[in-house]
Parts: C-alpha cells; structure tokens; sequence
C-alpha cells in the first residue's frame, strides 16, 4: 500500500491514507482516536471505502501549524505503519 505525504499549506498538514479494506480504514481510526484523546488535539478527518482523509491545523492559534499537529502527525505515521 502506499499513502501520500504530509502535505503542508499556511494553514493545515494533509494526508491520505490508503488501506486494504474499509475494515481496516476503521480499525485505523479507532486506534488513533485513543491516541488523538491522549494528547487533546484533534484532526479533521474523513473515510472514504478505504481511504482516511486527514487535515492538521490548531484552531486556538488562528488555524495556524503548530508542534502539537507535527506531533499528531507523528503519531499517525508510526500507527499507519502498524497496517503496511
């Protein structure tokens, strides 16, 4: 499988994840919202079939980049390679 690179705008980091299945786009999101919970920072995101569509940006700070979404980011590289 492959998946797209970060890709980073004024305003937002985006990337697409590609998986084997819908089940497993699923599986991804569930193990990552207890992630997402634990470190209180949120992402846009969306399914499609097997694909996660996912945007990084902190609203506090005026929907601007900040560590907490290149740490976010981090973390969902290292659990996507958990699917691969």
């Amino acid at each position: 499988m492959q998946t797209s690179e970060w890709e980073e705008s004024p305003n937002s980091l985006n990337k697409e994840f590609l998986f084997e299945s819908f089940e497993m786009a699923m599986l991804f999101m569930q193990r990552a919202a207890i992630r997402i919970s634990e470190i209180d920072h949120h992402p846009e995101w969306s399914n499609i079939y097997n694909r996660v569509f996912v945007k990084l940006t902190t609203h506090s700070k005026g929907n601007m980049v900040t560590e907490q979404d290149r740490r976010l980011a981090e973390i969902l590289d290292n659990l996507y390679l958990e699917f691969v």
